[in-house]
């Protein structure tokens, strides 16, 4: 019995770790460092970056090519359609060990044909960078754009601690 009970309260500790670290419970931000550049400068050879886990290259960018024109490019729709795009990847935008940011913005350069900079000096909101609004549960399940984000290990975990409460309760 005793064996039983210690199971099912590791399981249960998993359940309350995986309901408060999922990421509709965290408010987002979009760092103001990924708008720095992050070119090689100096030795790299220890430094390289992981691969990054979004295809950035088949998304859909018409959400800040069609309201962010020039040659007046307005803030607020320049920084609200960027907002729009950018918040879902939020996490992997804002890891600087892979290359997220600067292959979203290469695109984003690339279809909008923007100059250099203009998000990174139009779009300032606070000391923590770009609020992103927390997404709706059913936006978690299923991405706009149709790109798979790759999430933490907590839904391994947590799926690993069931099994075992299972396995053990059958012995």
């Amino acid at each position: 019995m005793g064996l039983n009970q210690c199971f099912s309260f590791v399981f249960f500790i998993f359940l309350l770790m995986g309901l408060f670290a999922s990421p509709s419970f965290a408010s987002t931000f979009i760092s103001d460092g990924v708008f720095e550049s992050h070119a090689s400068t100096g030795r790299n050879l220890l430094q390289t970056k992981k691969a990054c886990p979004v295809n950035f290259e088949f998304l859909n960018y018409t959400i800040i090519t069609s309201q962010c024109k020039g040659p007046q490019y307005t803030p607020s729709l320049c920084c609200g359609s960027f907002k729009e795009f950018a918040c879902p990847y939020a996490d992997v935008i804002n890891d600087l060990t892979n290359d997220c940011a600067s292959i979203m913005f290469s695109y984003i350069n690339l279809y909008g044909k923007y100059p250099p900079g203009l998000f990174a000096n139009e779009c300032k909101e606070g000391k923590l960078g770009l609020a992103c609004p927390a997404p709706a549960p059913s936006e978690l399940a299923a991405d706009k754009n149709g790109s798979q984000i790759m999430r933490g290990p907590i839904l391994l975990l947590m799926f690993l601690a069931g099994f075992l409460v299972v396995f053990f309760q059958l012995l």
